[in-house]
């Protein structure tokens, strides 16, 4: 995959959007609107966004471009509002009525531009008896019932650090909230409006097939007891020989057949659907992988169809062979890092930039989206 500075910008080529910083699941869905194409133009306010990140490493922020707004001074709101007028998306990240006491809440916005999509990332949601509380994705995977499902029997839930709350239930359904609403903006007779992306709903919703499968009878509201949360032996991780693990899924019955054989227990391990001696199972299953290292597993089960793979860090992914050869991974600016994704045939996406830093990008915001307070806000503010 490409990681040029030019070149085809991806299908969201021409749209523009302006996103006012925050932390989180916000830049991160500005991030995928920017790998996409969009000329993704943050908002930095004057000291940072207060994670104490240094900008230069921040890979959120790449394929960006910011300019420095202090919002709080008196062209600040004016300034942002020129900006909101020639954009098609804008995404704030505020608790609410926040963006509204600052003078760029969703009324004043759309006047300005009547088919703008204002998309609203938050925890908890715009109204409800919790909106105005403080949160974070631990806590709002908690409450939708999300988190009770992950981790062993018998055990506290296992955090997922915080890829299921921020980044799948909130920046991915407020990335699909405003693409749709951008569709409907751009029919005949549509127009703007807010999206209102609440991460206890996305996460909520994230567990649609677990409901289901509860109201049938096929889940037990009990952690680590069903086929799909680790309570399955032949659906979970193992550790090797040497203290590292391999994940296992073999579920269909060609593929637990091959990974049974290849791991050698087919001729002595009890029928996997007694769920009765499942703990019988999983025993014999341990005690077979903790036999051999991660490598050696590996190379038994490498080109097979068992469904069995190899727990690798952070650090280790980005080599390994498939990875490599698609370039799921990337270099950028000496920064390895995850390429954009998903996949275009005709609109290749590409790390176009590095991550922008702030303020770095004003005259050339101001040239492109002709606001020229912009300038003179950068000309005006304490150095």
């Amino acid at each position: 995959m490409a990681t040029t500075e030019h070149g085809p910008q991806g299908p969201l080529a021409g749209v523009r959007v302006l996103e006012l910083a925050g932390i989180g699941p916000g830049p991160f869905a500005a991030m995928l609107l920017a790998d996409l194409g969009a000329d993704v133009v943050r908002v930095d306010r004057p000291g940072g966004a207060g994670l104490g990140i240094d900008p230069a490493y921040d890979l959120t922020n790449r394929n960006k471009r910011s300019v420095v707004v202090d919002l709080k001074a008196e062209d600040g709101p004016g300034t942002v509002l020129d900006l909101a007028e020639r954009a098609d998306i804008l995404i704030e990240g505020y608790r609410p009525g926040v963006a509204e006491r600052l003078g760029v809440g969703p009324d004043t916005a759309l006047a300005r531009n009547p088919r703008l999509v204002y998309g609203r990332m938050t925890g908890w949601g715009q109204d409800g008896p919790l909106a105005e509380r403080a949160g974070h994705d631990i806590a709002y995977i908690a409450l939708t019932g999300t988190l009770s499902t992950i981790g062993g029997p018998g055990e506290p839930p296992t955090v997922p650090a915080n890829l299921v709350g921020d980044y799948a239930g909130g920046s991915l359904y407020l990335v699909v909230g405003v693409l749709a609403a951008l569709q409907h903006a751009r029919v005949p007779g549509g127009r703007g409006q807010v999206v209102d992306a609440a991460i206890v709903d996305g996460a909520a919703h994230l567990a649609t097939m677990i409901h289901a499968m509860l109201a049938s009878g096929g889940w037990q509201d009990r952690r680590g007891s069903n086929l799909l949360d680790g309570g399955c032996p032949f659906y979970g991780t193992y550790e090797t020989a040497d203290g590292q693990y391999m994940a296992v899924g073999p579920l269909e019955q060609q593929f637990y057949d091959e990974f049974s054989a290849l791991l050698g227990i087919d001729d002595r391990a009890p029928d996997r659907w007694d769920v009765a001696r499942w703990d019988e199972l999983r025993a014999h299953v341990a005690a077979r992988f903790r036999t051999r290292t991660r490598a050696e597993w590996t190379e038994v089960f490498e080109g097979t169809d068992a469904c069995v793979a190899p727990v690798l860090s952070l650090r280790e992914a980005p080599a390994h062979p498939h990875l490599a050869a698609r370039s799921t991974f990337v270099e950028h600016g000496g920064l390895t890092q995850p390429a954009p994704a998903p996949r275009f045939s005709a609109t290749p996406v590409a790390v176009r930039s590095g991550p922008a830093l702030p303020g770095a990008d004003t005259e050339a915001v101001a040239a492109d989206w002709g606001v020229a307070g912009l300038v003179r806000d950068a000309d005006t503010r304490p150095s």
